[in-house]
């Protein structure tokens, strides 16, 4: 009698965490996606704040250029490591080129730029306006007649919207280049016949797919570390909880949006 009278609140207490979940996911999703909203019209109504787009650009992007180059030119090497060995079974190590450069420009070169420079700067982006929510300064722009949005979101945005895809073509260059080494170093192969292949497959559609991606990853950090950082609350720990939500909420979001725009770039 006692487990049956125990199994009834049991049953409310799972279903009544369940919603709480389901509601809390539905409200940040809402609240995610109003932001999105006034975020591009923001972006797309005048005035453009060219100054501070131009600070952010220097912060987010070009102190990024060493994190990127380096992962791309080790990425490169690996992965004609890795090409060579699998390929020499089948006597076709020579068509190492083509593999290493249609993987880097279709997909390791975006989704590896996205992962680590989306890691760097949405946990910087989410701490420095977390922590300018959690003492106020946020609502002391809203008192003064300043939109936060316009003022903290649009160049953030703007700034990774024009600095990641950059950063891409600098990761995929970069990455061919560590392939090449390991021609030379490994292989025997010439810089001349190693490009020639490398690039003998490669077409505007192969660019488009990865270049085109960097745009819709550049987004999604932008949106993901602007809105947890605005939504910070609880002081130093606020700050801290939402700068790993969000570090974790773009590996998660990059990978998901990589498997979709892949499905949609191969049925164009």
């Amino acid at each position: 009698m006692r487990r049956v009278k125990f199994l009834p609140q049991l049953t409310a207490a799972v279903l009544g965490r369940f919603y709480d979940l389901t509601w809390r996911r539905v409200r940040f999703l809402g609240a995610a996606t109003l932001l999105a909203r006034d975020t591009v019209v923001r972006m797309l109504t005048p005035p453009v704040p060219f100054g501070e787009i131009v600070r952010q650009m220097e912060l987010l992007a070009v102190q990024s250029v060493t994190l990127t180059a380096v992962i791309a030119l080790f990425t490169g090497m690996v992965l004609a490591l890795q090409t060579t060995f699998a390929l020499e079974e089948f006597g076709a190590k020579l068509y190492m080129g083509e593999v290493v450069a249609i993987s880097l420009v279709r997909e390791l070169g975006p989704v590896l730029t996205a992962l680590m420079v989306g890691g760097r700067v949405g946990a910087g982006i989410t701490a420095e306006l977390g922590s300018m929510t959690v003492t106020e300064q946020v609502e002391a722009l809203r008192s003064l007649g300043a939109d936060p949005v316009r003022k903290l979101v649009v160049p953030r945005m703007w700034a990774l919207l024009v600095g990641l895809p950059l950063l891409t073509v600098l990761a995929d260059v970069v990455g061919i280049l560590g392939g090449m080494l390991i021609s030379i170093w490994e292989v025997g192969l010439g810089p001349a016949f190693y490009f020639r292949h490398a690039l003998r497959l490669l077409d505007f559609g192969d660019f488009f797919s990865g270049f085109g991606k960097s745009f819709f990853f550049a987004f999604d950090i932008g949106l993901i570390a602007c809105f947890n950082g605005l939504r910070a609350e609880g002081g130093a720990n606020g700050v801290g909880r939402v700068t790993t939500e969000t570090v974790v909420g773009i590996a998660i979001s990059v990978l998901t949006l990589d498997f979709f725009l892949t499905k949609l770039f191969l049925a164009l």
